[in-house]
Order: C-alpha cells, then structure tokens, then sequence
C-alpha cells in the first residue's frame, strides 16, 4: 500500500518532519508490481502509442456449450440435440438459442465465429490470452495478450494504465490471469482484485498532503546533492507525472458504477460477485466496468465470466445462467455502438473449448476441444454475420476453420499492429507475440 512517508531511515528531514528517503520513494510506488517508472516508460513503449484502440476480452471459464448457444443442432437426434430450440434474430438466416434473445436481438452488431479450432483439453485462461496452451506459456514465458499491448504501446497518458485486469481469483488457479511472462513483471495488469485500485484512492494518506511534497520540486537540485549512485536525470518531469497519477481519481470514477444511470445499471443487470464453482462470478457490473475503463483510456481490460463447466445438469444450469449472460453481453455490446465506440472498441467474447455433441448420462456435456464458438463485436469489425460451420452434430468445424490463435491475432491487428505484431522481452530482445501460422481472419476487417 501506500507506504511512502513512513520512513524513518534518513537522517535528513524536511521541515514537515518526512525524511529525503520518503520523499524519494514516491518515484517506487508500487500497483501490485506496476511501478511508477516503469508505468511511465511503458508510456513511451511503441510507436503506436497515440492509438485510442482498445480490447475487452471477456473469458468464460470453463467453456460453455456452442451447440446450445450460438450453433444450435435442431436436425439432430435427440441425444445430441439437447433441449433448446433456435430462434430467428436480426439477421436473417441467423439464430441463436433461445434463452438468448436479447443477443438475437443484436446480430446485427456481432460477428459470431461457429468454428474455432486448435484448442487443448484444458481448463486454463491461458489458450485465449496467451495463445499457448499452460505449459507452453509458463515453460517460455509467453504473456498475457494485455501485458502484450502495454509493452507495445504503451499508456494513452501517464495517469491511466494500458491494461486493467477485473479477473478475481479463482479456485482453480489455470483459470487465473496469466503472467507477462518475458516482458517482466512492469507489464501485469493493474488488478481490480486485490490492492491495486485500494492504492490508488490513497484512503490512507490525505490526498492534500501531496500538495507539499509538490512544492517540494522546487528544492530537487539538493536532494540530488545528498543522493548518492542514484541517477535522478528528468526526475522533474517524472515526479510531475507520479504527482498526477497519485492524485488522479480517474481509474477508481471508471470502476464506480453507481456514477452510471440507473436505466444504464438496469440493462447491464447486476448479478453477483459470488464465485461458482471454481470459476468466475457473474458480475455484470464488472463488464460495465469493463466499458468505462476503455472510456477512461485503459487499452486492455480483462474479465473473466462465468463458469460454464457443466458436466452434470447442463441443461437446468444453462436455464439458470444463460439469462443473465444474454443480458449482460448484449448489453455490452450495445453500449459499446450507442456511445460511438464502436470503431475504437473492440469486444471478444471466448472460452477454453466446446462441450460434446452426445448428452452424458448426468445430463451434462464434456469437454470438446475439436470446436468452439467466439463472439466479436466493435472494433470497425464486418460484423452482422456468421463464420465457419460445425457438421449436423457440432463435432468438427466443416467450413472454414479459424485456429484460436486467429483471433488473437485479429485482436492484435484491430489495435493496429498489421500481421506481425512483436514485443521487446525484458531482456531486450524483439520477439513476435504470436506464431508465425497465425492469421488475422481477413473476413472480419
């Protein structure tokens, strides 16, 4: 937390009784690893740091079932086909399950891919922001698709971060954020789900204290002086802006949604920061969160969504949860168009696999790596459509399969990166983020 001006290793003291060290060590406040330097050189990071693009990535932990959401099988025999039945939505020729007509209502804004292979059987987060399967990742220190960004661009200004994490955390560790990996720890995301944003509301210093240690500036040139192997080159200009991130409300405004309308609340729907399962909350308010960060200039905002592990009573679980998913996600997206963010912002909806075709004898599916199904909306994306196709049962992608990779890398291309987007490791070295097989889905842009 906030531990700057407890310090009473220095012998030299101001006059308000704060020692030199204390003053100093306003320039190593730390977000839960994101220092203040190293915030404001990841500001400089990347040529494309003028972009106001960003990304919200919702996760849904534990892969939900596609053949009963968005590639319903009605064809099929009765222990593949389930219970549900499609409905027709804005688009012509697109339906959806029906315990989504609020989505339905929305096609017109999405672009729903029906064929998402190359997925592993694992319950982990690390497939849909990383691009690599668990053990690749953390055995080669591959990032998380918003540390990624941050190291490429940067923040949009030195009060907000490039990328906000809202994933809680969760029983079931794989299902966590994963790391930066290579880029090093100034990379992580500032984390909703601890300290981070407590460090922020400065609750336990008096915001006005600030004040003197800004008039402090002007006596820097003799704590230079009795500073000794410490380089305090443009210190002025770096405690300038460690002033104002200190002292800026703007990420913990974007977090409070209580400051939204109450229409607004309402059609987000609230659901609960209770966890299920192992999993992830329901928590619309965090995806409402999610769009005022992007508003409030974060480039990346993660959330993890749900948890859709439904291996027994798919059915009775998926009329209980669907609901709430239908109107959380359309509202999103909604949102996103109605405020004119639509070009700027864009939204990606994804788990870490399918469930089977055959209804288990619990009444469940099983995990189905074979396909998957994505939603993307925003982001100036061709959207109103479906790609790629599942065969009758919703086995195996039949027309045009799009590796998951694909879509990391059409989210990496969104924010301006063409089709080699590259990082620069902690180490120094330029290195593509993602492989060289991966492609941007050209139909989408």
């Amino acid at each position: 937390m906030l531990n700057v001006l407890t310090s009473s290793a220095s012998r030299s003291r101001f006059c308000d009784g704060f020692s030199r060290r204390s003053f100093l060590q306003i320039g190593s406040l730390a977000f839960g690893g994101l220092t203040l330097p190293d915030l404001l050189r990841a500001e400089q990071t990347g040529a494309a740091k003028t972009s106001n693009k960003s990304v919200i990535v919702v996760y849904l932990s534990g892969g939900i079932a596609h053949q009963d959401t968005v590639d319903l099988k009605p064809d099929a025999p009765d222990e593949i086909r389930g219970e549900f039945k499609p409905i027709d939505s804005k688009v012509p020729g697109i339906q959806l399950g029906e315990l989504l007509p609020k989505l339905a209502g929305c096609t017109d804004r999405m672009a729903i891919i029906r064929s998402v292979v190359g997925q592993v059987d694992e319950h982990s987060s690390f497939q849909s922001l990383t691009g690599r399967t668990m053990s690749t990742a953390q055995r080669e220190g591959w990032p998380n698709f918003g540390s990624a960004v941050s190291n490429m661009m940067g923040s949009k200004d030195a009060i907000t971060p490039a990328f906000v994490d809202l994933f809680p955390t969760m029983q079931h560790r794989p299902y966590n954020s994963p790391s930066p990996g290579m880029l090093g720890p100034s990379f992580r995301g500032v984390s909703a789900d601890g300290e981070d944003i407590d460090s922020m509301k400065l609750r336990f210093v008096d915001a006005s204290r600030f004040g003197t240690r800004r008039e402090l500036l002007a006596s820097i040139d003799g704590i230079k002086r009795d500073v000794e192997s410490l380089s305090l080159a443009g210190m002025d200009t770096s405690y300038q802006k460690a002033f104002d991130v200190l002292t800026s409300s703007r990420l913990v405004d974007a977090l409070d949604v209580e400051k939204e309308a109450p229409k607004v609340r309402e059609r987000y729907g609230k659901g609960s920061a209770k966890h299920l399962g192992d999993g992830a909350p329901m928590w619309n308010d965090q995806l409402l969160q999610a769009r005022r960060l992007v508003e409030a200039g974060v480039r990346v905002v993660t959330v993890a969504y749900g948890f859709w592990d439904t291996h027994g009573q798919n059915f009775k679980y998926l009329k209980q949860h669907l609901p709430l998913f239908d109107t959380g996600i359309s509202a999103l997206i909604e949102d996103i168009y109605a405020r004119g963010l639509d070009r700027d912002v864009t939204v990606c909806v994804i788990g870490e696999f399918g469930r089977t075709p055959k209804i288990n004898k619990d009444a469940g599916r099983d995990h189905w790596p074979r396909v998957n199904s994505a939603i993307l909306a925003g982001g100036g994306l061709r959207v109103g459509r479906v790609l790629g196709a599942t065969d009758k049962f919703g086995d195996s992608a039949i027309d045009r399969p799009i590796h998951y990779q694909d879509v990391l890398a059409t989210l990496y291309h969104n924010l301006g990166f063409g089709e080699d987007p590259t990082v620069t490791t902690i180490a120094g070295a330029r290195i593509r983020v993602l492989p060289t097989t991966a492609r941007v889905v050209s139909e989408l842009i």
